[in-house]
């Protein structure tokens, strides 16, 4: 996609490259869960690259195996990737930023201005821990700057590839494809088992999102190879509904339709934190 970009068209270019690029983040995903191979270190080196520019794997990792303590899902404060609020956030957000959080809540929004919001939000974090010398982001950062001079050679050097047109043409759009998989993947409710979703009937962004879209499946077993998933989940369909309250989509135009204007959840969490069960 990047060494052949002058020869094809734009309107297949872009997204085939945004598919590509959504695609090897799906398989970090993996790699963070011990796929594909047996070796660890081979694993990291696949999963490394910084396909997407803005996103470290190693922050990533760590981020998301802090997600997978599914007793704080959908907590504020503990959930990494929690988009619920406490009061006291809510209380201390300006006019402009509690309204693009909104927008954001909304299929629509998640597409639109959701990349931008990620990266912002993200990079401005890192940024901050960076500056004030907290040594693990600084080690993750110079690593990542290292694996990302190499990926700007390959665009620049080799394809003689504008990194800004490869950033807007391919970047932007590939982060709202994973956005599509994450926003409606769990809901605050009170019981761990209610807060994971699921979404069915999903061909295409099934194997997009390497059959993520069946979540619950993912965060009752987070070491099944991706491959495996579809037929686990089809021998205990019944079971799995029944355990997480029906939370469950006919497909992702299902999602859109439901929430393309309208925000998916509260935005402040119902219960202030998740639960703790006891």
């Amino acid at each position: 996609m990047t060494y052949f970009h002058a020869a094809i068209p734009l309107w297949i270019w872009i997204p085939l490259g945004a598919w590509t690029v959504a695609w090897h983040a799906s398989l970090q995903h993996e790699v963070i869960h011990g796929h594909p191979t047996a070796n660890r270190a081979l694993n990291r080196w696949i999963g490394c690259w910084p396909l997407l520019l803005w996103l470290p794997y190693e922050s990533y990792r760590i981020s998301h195996l802090l997600h997978h303590r599914d007793e704080r899902l959908t907590d504020p404060l503990d959930d990494p990737e929690s988009h619920y609020w406490t009061q006291e956030q809510w209380d201390r957000l300006g006019r402009f930023h509690a309204w693009a959080i909104r927008a954001n809540s909304t299929f629509l929004g998640r597409m639109t201005i959701g990349p931008a919001r990620a990266m912002s939000t993200f990079l401005t974090r890192e940024a901050r821990a960076v500056w004030h010398g907290e040594p693990m982001h600084r080690r993750i950062w110079t690593s990542h700057a290292l694996q990302l001079l190499v990926v700007l050679a390959w665009l620049v050097l080799v394809c003689d590839l504008n990194p800004l047109v490869y950033f807007a043409a391919i970047v932007y759009p590939a982060t709202a494809l994973m956005l599509v998989r994450s926003f409606a993947e769990h809901r605050a409710e009170n019981e761990v088992e209610e807060r994971t979703a699921i979404v069915e009937n999903a061909p295409v962004f099934g194997l997009l999102f390497l059959y993520n879209n069946l979540h619950v499946v993912h965060h009752d077993n987070p070491m099944m190879p991706w491959y495996e998933i579809p037929a686990w989940y089809r021998a205990n369909r019944e079971r799995v509904i029944r355990e997480n309250g029906g939370l469950v989509y006919d497909g992702y135009w299902d999602v859109a339709r439901r929430y393309f204007i309208t925000e998916h959840d509260t935005l402040i969490h119902p219960y202030g934190r998740a639960p703790v069960q006891g």
